[in-house]
């Protein structure tokens, strides 16, 4: 995982800001690999960041035959299903971006033996993936880890099947190994509703994943609109100007 930095947008640039940011990491991996593997995340944040990157004109150009795309979670449900994280990133990036079918590897987080499901993911997976996408609840949770959840015990299996404390509850999801494998983790954080977990994890006490999941990501790269970015102290990043980076 790459050094701790943080990046604020405006709301009306975050997804363009950030699309743009997650291009130059997948062409920096492909000029340096050949290739790039992702990971994405569910939920509404990253949804117009995939439009993004997906719509016309968009640069830096991304060659999306050398990308291989994976997913840090899925829900127990048809990909046709409005909960399923594939199927809303099939609408949004692959039905518009030009993605061999071969290239995509979905979490088939529906069939009955979820065991073998994850087991046969993990094994799927690269060994480090390049770039890492993440989103944080307002709890603290990121992929399908929740507070509590003993996936973050997980030290050796790199996808599990666990029981979320919100619907629908059976999933599938990565374990803190993987996360702390990735090339580049990238936490995407929207919302005035979270920017109190934002400031606790970025300039708390030290904790631990069990307590605050997203915690495994606080060494990533953390980009944030402006109501996230609220809750940070005076003369944090809350403070400075729009789009600037903030290394640590």
């Amino acid at each position: 995982m790459t050094g701790r930095q943080v990046t604020v947008f405006d709301p009306a640039d975050y997804a363009g800001g950030a699309a743009r940011m997650i291009a130059e990491r997948i062409v920096e991996a492909i000029s340096k690999r050949g290739r790039c593997s992702i990971a994405l995340a569910g939920g509404a944040t990253p949804m117009p960041i995939y439009r993004a990157l997906a719509s016309k004109g968009f640069t830096p150009a991304i060659p999306w035959d050398k990308v291989d795309i994976y997913f840090g979670d899925e829900r127990a449900v048809p990909p046709d299903h409005k909960d399923s994280n594939y199927g809303a990133v099939r609408l949004v990036l692959m039905a518009h971006a030009a993605i061999p079918t071969a290239n995509v590897h979905a979490m088939d987080a529906a069939r009955p033996d979820r065991e073998s499901a994850a087991r046969e993911y993990g094994e799927a997976l690269p060994e480090r993936i390049d770039v890492l996408l993440l989103g944080m609840g307002p709890d603290g949770h990121t992929a399908s880890l929740f507070p509590g959840s003993p996936a973050l015990e997980e030290a050796e299996r790199r996808v599990v099947p666990v029981v979320a404390p919100k619907p629908p509850p059976e999933r599938l999801t990565i374990t803190p190994p993987v996360i702390a494998a990735a090339m580049h983790v990238v936490m995407l954080v929207t919302g005035a509703e979270k920017a109190a977990m934002v400031a606790r994890i970025l300039e708390g006490a030290a904790t631990t994943p069990a307590e605050l999941p997203a915690w495994l990501a606080r060494g990533g790269t953390w980009v944030l609109d402006k109501p996230a970015a609220s809750g940070l102290k005076e003369g944090g990043l809350a403070h400075r100007k729009p789009d600037k980076t903030i290394g640590f």
